[in-house]
This record gives structure tokens, sequence and C-alpha cells, in this order.
């Protein structure tokens, strides 16, 4: 893909944009991403630009103050993407990059609608009620991600799901670590997580067995998926290896404080990220 949008400065200059956006944002899959072959690397930043998009006109700074006005924002940027794949153009970088990468990779871009479902729920408080509910929400925020991956990481159509599954481990990991910082917003994803603990920020024995409950669900989604790095060509192997190394620590450390994710200094959770690759 590198050689393809060396020819034309404008996507060279979107895919840049992209790349950039994912580096300051999530170092974590910036890393994993510069892990990936060359060719591969440029799609995976435009996939990030849009979800990331999405998600500063939930979390952003400039982000409207009500609820249904974030939805209607997110509504604005699903359709400048839908034009934007008719047209097979768009004026807007991250959009242009996507579309790009989609014509070449054949993106199943259908997946982002139940992404941008998830991203709506967020615009006011959340309460996930049950499992069930849970695993609706994690089917848009996660699973649809990996679905997209898949043609990314030139995977098997059979190894979809597992892939998929992958991206709700990673969703989980990132829900118990966030416990804290998720209150504040308003946020409750895991089931059964009392509020009353939370607000006076007491990791009751409650709390304790509601996050050591979603860091074994999460570890046996890790399990279940152990194989799907060597089902991949090697050259795409150390980019999925990364990243699930990555947060079977954040797990890890978890588990070291005894399920205490109220206490001060959440972000000490993660460890320290190699360098990352060349850049794209």
């Amino acid at each position: 893909m590198d050689d393809i949008t060396a020819t034309d400065p404008a996507l060279r200059q979107a895919y840049a944009r992209c790349r950039r956006l994912q580096r300051r944002h999530d170092p974590t899959f910036y890393v994993a991403t510069s892990c990936l072959p060359r060719r591969t690397r440029p799609a995976v930043h435009a996939l990030y630009g849009f979800v990331r998009g999405a998600d500063e006109l939930v979390d952003g700074p400039g982000a409207p103050q009500d609820p249904e006005e974030r939805r209607r924002a997110l509504d604005r940027w699903e359709q400048t993407l839908r034009e934007g794949v008719v047209a097979g153009r768009s004026e807007h970088p991250v959009i242009a990059a996507l579309v790009d990468a989609a014509q070449r990779v054949e993106l199943p871009l259908e997946q982002l609608g139940p992404y941008m479902d998830s991203m709506r729920v967020d615009c006011g408080p959340v309460r996930i009620p049950d499992g069930a509910a849970l695993d609706r929400y994690m089917d848009g925020s996660a699973a649809a991600v990996g679905r997209l991956m898949t043609p990314l990481l030139e995977a098997p159509a059979e190894l979809r799901e597992e892939i998929a599954a992958l991206g709700i481990a990673f969703q989980l990991t990132n829900f118990v670590r966030d416990v804290a910082e998720d209150w504040t917003l308003d946020r409750v994803y895991l089931p059964g997580l009392p509020e009353e603990d939370l607000a006076r920020g007491l990791v009751t024995d409650r709390v304790r067995e509601t996050v050591a409950r979603d860091v074994s669900r999460a570890r046996a989604l890790f399990a279940r998926t152990a194989a799907v790095a060597d089902e991949l060509r090697p050259s795409m192997r150390p980019g999925v290896r990364v990243a699930r190394a990555v947060y079977l620590r954040v797990l890890d450390r978890i588990e070291a404080r005894n399920f205490d994710v109220l206490r001060p200094g959440a972000g000490s959770l993660w460890p320290t990220l190699p360098s990352p690759r060349g850049a794209t």
C-alpha cells in the first residue's frame, strides 16, 4: 500500500494523519501495528482514524454536552463515510484514507454500523444491566473491529470470529482496568458493580468479585484465541502477539493488586511498551 499512496500526495497525507492519531491516542495498538508488514499498516491506521473520530465526538474536548447532539454528530460522521464509499473519495482526510483502504483490501465496512451503535450508547449515562447487554455492546465496540481486522491481517474467513473474540478480550480488559475512570464519566460497563461502592471509592468484596469475574472471562477469551497468531501468515504474527502480551500483562497487574481497580494511579497498570518499529 505504501507504493500506491506515494503516487497521490493527498492520500499520503490522509494516511499520515491517521497514523499520527493512532500514535498519539493509542500507543499500545500503535506499537502492535508497527509490528505488522509495512503494506498493512496504512489501512490499520485508517480504520483507527475513523473509530477515533467517533470517540472524539463522544468524549473529546469539543464534544457536544447534550447526549442527543452527540448522537446526531455520530450520525453525521457515519453519513460522511457512506457518502465517501458511494463517491469513492472524500474531502475529509480520515474518510478518504478509509475509503481508499476499503477499496484496496475489501474491508467489510458494514461492521462499522454495529460499532457506531455502541458509540451511541456512550453518549449518555451507561449502565449495562446484565451479561447479555454487555455482549451486545461488545459485539459492536470490539468484535466488529475484529471482523474488520480479519482481511487486514490476511486471515482466512474461518478465523473471523476468533479474531472478533480476541477483540472482545481486549475490550473486556479495558473495562476492568478503567472502572474508576469510567465512573467519572457516568459509565458502569461491568454488570453487578455496586454503584454505592464506586461513589465512595471503596474496594469491597462485591467490587473485587465482579472485577475478578470479568478478569477470568477475559483470560478465558485470551486462552480460546491463543492459536490465532499461529494461524496467520508469519509476517502478521508479531503484531497480534505484542497486543495480546500487553493486555495479558494488564490482567496480571490487576490480579497482583487483588482486583483493586479504584486505587489512584490506575495508569500504572499499563506495562512499559517497546519502541515502535519504523513509521509508515
